[in-house]
């Protein structure tokens, strides 16, 4: 490559990198580079790309720089972090276990929501939401997690589903039922009947209209119309009404009343008329209702009100309604009302944060007072609203302003505490320092240690980085240091201190991705490229992060291995859709169309081959770029959106993984394809029975490898009996007699051979992982292998899973599996190597435990649980560790555990177990 001369750079003593707009000097100011010589690619990403200027346009990219280890730095993470989660985690469920009251319930678990967040996983987090509104009494609360959980499922991305519709699904997600107060602990694990409830509404009310007239006795005169109205039910109204019309006034003796006066035009006389005698308000318009409403506030009618209030709160369809409505509510005081528009804006997220007026109503100060009023301001409304901001646009006047609102709102000291933390990463993103370090001061003061962090990144910012170095130091001595502590300090550190720092953080929490990139940048200033290229593979072999993909893709091109910088960078888009590279100056797909001059084109022909390779060899790296590129031929194919679903959550990228099934759901062409897929979103976001009935209804329309596999899969994730076991291989026969290719073919297969070795069917599970393997599974070694456990021939079984490992890219979770078909010494040399592929496997720390344990060395034992659970509080190592203080004698310590662990899933049995048993003991 003539016109890309990266590698000449790498002659020079380092790679001086470009920030995207500008440095900043020693005071916290900033000041704007001179671009004069760099052309931006921002700005090629208009042109279509024709053959005649991919040249040049590859050409310019010699005036993009790499990053330096001068410039890169990890981000403060925008939430809770505490110092010692473990028991962080089981002082929460502490106090969860002994609370009484439902609301405070409710705080208890988006308290552990919040704590959680750093982990990453999205079934735990969705979990403590649907805990939390399981538990909520007033509306307020209902509506906030609601609209909370079909956010984090992002239903606003399903093409012709209505942020009003309930879906018919849980009682939990139905807008309806949120408005109705108070707690029903027999209901919530209900389906909705909102269409059955609607029916006998319209019955109930068409006997309504059937009431015959009372005599009238009284008229009111309204302007020059007069209106016939029975007193008593008139004066039965409100006790105001009742004195006027029946007690000592003068009205009471009048047949003839003037009620020009009192707000009401003669149509509202009517309806109130009509109201009194049979309390219905549905036959009347929005503006009728309101002028009701506001009568009903002046005469202290309170049923009427509160019946204008839910009928107001019920017709409320749309972000405009709701913004005229909400300003009637808050006039009038109508809860309902106001919180039914609050639910709009809410279950309209992220669009509604577009909308100009309903950002200045949500973020304003006044809005939030008058909010407060009527109990509405709460900070789980803006803790939702700061959420999404903060996902959608990390410095903007709108998050800033709504962070604003929730530390207002805060009542406890983690709420201000979190707020002010966040406030302190955003502030710190626009580069407004002095801010940001007050915010972090403040966060301090509350008990945010992880907020020190902050206050020295800020410090260093201004110029001061040796007093940012002291404050992190201190932290180290003062607490047990955890992996982010030293990757700070490395950050102020020079020379081979900064070096230890950074290993030492990698030894600590290997989940860190700051550390591999600084150690491979440094390696690329040396001119050792593919060095550096090796320890970005460390990382990537057990953590797919798009940054460190970016930075390889980039070192690809400097060495001009195109096919690999075009796969890590389709890759990455699989990941992140709209990522843009080089801070902020080079859009993905904008790279992705200048690679392509420089590699081979494929068809999709093709791409079908190579996709049976990579999965063949399980490359799912590989696999992803060439699914990208698939649908890049084909734009909208659902099929291979799924695919490319199903690959993204193996690799554990769930928000990704939903995105692609949504766009596989959005993209169907056919009604019985989109049950399929809307069945996997709702088995994914924990709704098992309702994707089994999508499965069904999809098998009534047409019989499909998809639907039968779908139904079996869910029914499979249980402990099955012999009978659901027969069952579900039934459903996956029917499945294989479907129409489909090999790669779901031998997945098909690979499940069944499982079952059949769950059920003692060894014969026919050997047939299966066989017939797999001949359609390129080779994932099927794995079963193949156990099968040869189950015939007690573990040579065979071992050889078995090393044909895997010789085959496969990815080869932690073989040399894993293989560890259980040899002897101990060799088992503990495959287990190392697993960890060492990938540190974050948990199965080999609890192994080697196991073995320290027998052999009576207690504290070693407890040591190699407590390396992992420092940076995985895995369910298994936390009931493992658990029992090893058990049999110790450290009850207090066992019971922390078993606390911490519940935390994670509460309803472990082993757990539930033998935190009983610990209870007992140390009582």
């Amino acid at each position: 490559m003539r016109s890309l001369k990266i590698a000449e750079r790498f002659k020079s003593i380092q790679v001086h990198a470009l920030s995207s707009s500008s440095e900043t000097n020693g005071g916290g100011k900033t000041k704007p580079h001179n671009f004069s010589r760099h052309k931006t690619i921002l700005s090629w990403s208009k042109s279509k790309f024709s053959n005649n200027n991919k040249t040049s346009e590859f050409a310019n990219l010699v005036s993009l720089q790499l990053p330096s280890t001068d410039t890169i730095e990890p981000t403060i993470e925008p939430y809770l972090k505490p110092v010692n989660l473990v028991e962080t985690l089981a002082e929460l469920y502490q106090r969860i276990e002994f609370c009484s009251s439902q609301s405070e319930k409710v705080s208890l678990f988006v308290e552990l929501f919040s704590v959680l967040y750093g982990l990453g996983d999205q079934k735990l987090l969705r979990r403590c939401l649907r805990t939390a509104r399981q538990n909520a009494e007033d509306v307020m609360s209902k509506v906030v997690l609601s609209a909370w959980l079909r956010y984090e499922r992002r239903d606003d991305e399903l093409v012709g589903v209505s942020s009003i519709d309930c879906g018919g699904c849980s009682v939990l997600e139905c807008p309806k039922k949120n408005l109705e107060n108070g707690f029903s602990p027999f209901s919530i694990n209900g389906h909705c009947q909102c269409n059955e409830e609607r029916k006998n509404e319209t019955l109930n009310n068409d006997e309504c209209l059937c009431l015959s007239d009372e005599e009238s006795d009284v008229l009111f005169c309204v302007g020059n119309e007069e209106i016939k109205c029975v007193r008593w039910r008139i004066a039965s109204l409100s006790e105001p009404l009742n004195a006027m019309l029946c007690g000592g006034f003068l009205e009471s003796r009048m047949g003839k009343i003037d009620f020009t006066r009192n707000g009401l035009c003669s149509e509202g006389m009517k309806a109130l008329e009509f109201y009194s005698r049979t309390k219905r308000l549905d036959l009347f318009c929005v503006n009728t209702v309101l002028e009701l409403l506001s009568f009903a506030n002046r005469f202290c009618c309170d049923k009427m009100k509160s019946s204008c209030d839910s009928h107001l709160a019920s017709i409320v369809e749309n972000v405009e309604d709701a913004l005229i409505l909400i300003e009637y509510g808050l006039e009038e005081k109508a809860t309902l009302l106001v919180v039914s528009c609050l639910q709009i804006f809410l279950r309209e997220l992220p669009n509604s944060l577009r909308n100009s007026k309903v950002v200045n109503f949500l973020c304003s100060f006044e809005s939030k007072e008058k909010l407060e009023n009527l109990g509405c301001a709460t900070f789980l409304l803006y803790y939702f609203l700061s959420h999404v901001a903060m996902e959608e646009n990390m410095v903007s006047r709108t998050t800033t302003m709504l962070l604003e609102r929730m530390k207002e709102c805060g009542t406890e000291r983690w709420q201000k505490g979190l707020a002010l933390h966040q406030l302190g990463c955003v502030f710190l993103e626009r580069r407004e320092y002095k801010e940001a370090q007050r915010c972090f001061d403040e966060a301090v003061e509350l008990g945010h240690v992880y907020s020190i962090a902050g206050v020295a990144r800020t410090k260093h910012k201004q110029g001061q980085p040796y007093s940012a170095y002291k404050l992190i130091s201190s932290l180290i001595f003062e607490y047990k240091p955890v992996g982010w502590m030293y990757q700070e300090r490395a950050l102020y550190n020079m020379g081979r201190e900064k070096g230890f720092d950074l290993d030492f953080a990698t030894q600590l929490d290997p989940s860190l991705s700051f550390p591999y990139k600084y150690r491979a940048l440094e390696k690329v200033e040396e001119k050792q490229i593919k060095e550096g290229i090796m320890e970005l593979d460390k990382f990537l072999g057990f953590k797919l992060s798009p940054d460190c993909l970016e930075l390889r893709g980039w070192l690809y091109i400097a060495l001009e291995d195109y096919d690999s910088a075009m796969r890590d960078i389709r890759a990455l888009l699989t990941i992140e859709a709209n990522y843009i590279t080089l801070h902020g100056r080079i859009r993905g797909e904008c790279l992705v169309q200048i690679l392509k001059s420089r590699i081979q084109k494929k068809n999709q022909a093709d791409c079908w081959m190579q996709l049976y390779q990579q999965w063949s060899s399980v490359d799912d790296v590989g696999s992803l770029a060439i699914i990208h590129q698939m649908l890049e031929n084909e734009p909208g194919k659902s099929l291979l959106e799924f695919r490319l679903s199903l690959l993204l959550l193996r690799l554990n990228c769930q928000k990704a993984a939903m995105r692609s099934l949504r766009l596989a759901r959005n993209h169907s062409s056919s009604v019985q394809e989109r049950l399929i897929y809307e069945g996997w979103i709702l088995y994914d976001t924990g709704y098992r029975d309702e994707a089994v009935k999508k499965a069904d209804r999809s098998i009534e329309i047409q019989k499909s490898f998809e639907a039968f596999f779908l139904k079996a899969y869910v029914l499979a994730d249980t402990n099955l009996d012999p009978e659901s076991s027969s069952y579900v291989i039934q459903l996956l026969k029917e499945a294989l007699k479907c129409p489909s290719d090999g790669l779901r073919k031998g997945q098909a297969l690979n499940n069944m051979g499982s079952i059949y070795v769950d059920c003692g069917k060894i014969e026919l599970a050997n047939e299966c992982y066989n017939n797999a393997l001949a359609i390129r599974h080779t994932r099927a070694h794995q079963g193949l292998a156990r099968v040869y456990q189950q015939k007690n021939q573990r040579k065979a079984a071992y050889d078995e899973m090393t044909m895997l490992i010789e085959k496969a890219e990815s080869t932690a979770s073989a040399y894993e599996k293989r560890s259980e078909y040899c002897d101990r010494e060799m088992a503990m040399a495959d287990l190392d190597v697993a960890t060492n592929l990938d540190p974050l496997r948990t199965y080999p720390y609890r192994y080697r435990a196991a073995v320290l344990m027998d052999e009576q060395k207690e504290t070693e034992a407890v040591e190699e649980l407590t390396k992992a659970i420092k940076f995985k509080p895995d369910l298994q190592m936390l009931h493992l560790r658990a029992a090893f203080y058990e049999s110790m004698g450290d009850l207090s310590s066992a019971l922390i555990d078993c606390k911490a662990a519940l935390c994670l899933d509460p309803n472990h049995a082993a757990t539930i177990e033998l935190y009983q048993r610990i209870q007992k003991l140390n009582f």
